[in-house]
């Protein structure tokens, strides 16, 4: 996948794409159970984190019930206020699509959310966005952190990056050996490394370009209509080198290239006719719906109802 600066040009969107939150997930990344849990317990009570016995009531430590209530609020499934969202309910409620997040294309689709405006995990976004290396080590993004929150004119400690930057690895990094004949601990109890959209050998990490095989073409194809709705301001197509290269697009998120992107829609096409993709002098467009988000959620109905 070719990046080049003119691929991050920034979109033309009053979207507040980034919150510069840092560190506020106390070192803990999402553990399995975590979202149902947090979700669920806001459902019934929105005040549930505040309370004392919030942790016995959690059955987790007082430290993770804040990370529990970030994590939540980062992946939009509640609010500010701790209430469900839409997308929650749509995700996670009693008839929801996926209420226990058994089917791993409901991690993509979490991790499409996290990182869409407005994010509230800005070394995240930075490094799926905006980071150019496909072959990295911590210190890596460390320091190209460093160089992103000078665009907020906000100080940041360096121990909050370096707090993000190893919760962000054990959250995605899949480890390509074993370290004294046993897996790493962290690795197995976060769902995300499922994803396996980072691969770890010793210190060096690097991103997994191209097709996933659990990543399903109506995840894909979903994601785009849903940043279309954003970013196309009305026209009837979008250019696929948009949807690839652009900052906050599936492309970047979902580290794709133009072969897995055009196959995705095309396969979804099948079955949605009013998705056409079109090849003009060699640039390849693909035909937007009036509403854009609207057939987003359809096809995201159609593939869990079925």
């Amino acid at each position: 996948m070719i990046r080049t600066k003119s691929n991050l040009k920034k979109q033309e969107t009053s979207i507040n794409l980034v919150n510069p939150v840092f560190a506020n997930h106390e070192t803990f990344h999402p553990r399995f159970g975590w979202l149902k849990k947090g979700f669920d317990a806001a459902k019934k009570n929105p005040g549930i984190f505040l309370q004392d016995d919030a942790p016995v009531r959690l059955g987790v430590g007082k430290n993770m019930v804040r990370a529990i209530r970030y994590w939540c609020t980062a992946f939009k499934i509640i609010d500010k206020n701790s209430s469900p969202t839409a997308f929650g309910e749509q995700l996670l409620g009693s008839n929801g699509w996926d209420s226990y997040l058994e089917n791993p294309a409901s991690l993509w689709l979490l991790h499409w959310n996290l990182l869409k405006p407005t994010c509230e995990a800005a070394a995240w976004y930075y490094i799926f966005n905006v980071f150019l290396d496909l072959e990295f080590t911590k210190e890596d993004i460390l320091a190209g952190l460093k160089y992103y929150i000078k665009t907020f004119n906000k100080k940041i400690a360096e121990s909050s990056l370096i707090k993000d930057v190893n919760c962000l690895v054990k959250m995605y990094a899949t480890e390509d050996f074993m370290r004294d004949n046993s897996p790493i601990e962290d690795s197995l109890d976060c769902p995300f490394t499922e994803l396996g959209l980072i691969r770890h050998f010793g210190k060096n990490y690097h991103f997994k370009i191209g097709a996933k095989t659990n990543l399903p073409a109506e995840i894909i194809v979903a994601t785009c209509l849903e940043y279309a709705s954003w970013v196309s301001q009305g026209r009837e197509t979008i250019n696929i080198t948009n949807l690839l290269y652009d900052e906050g697009s599936p492309g970047m998120v979902f580290k794709l290239t133009e072969n897995t992107l055009c196959e995705a829609i095309e396969t979804v096409a099948k079955e949605f006719e009013m998705l056409v993709l079109s090849d003009t002098a060699g640039l390849i467009q693909l035909s937007l719906p009036q509403q854009p988000k609207i057939l987003s959620e359809e096809i995201l109905d159609k593939y869990y109802k079925f």
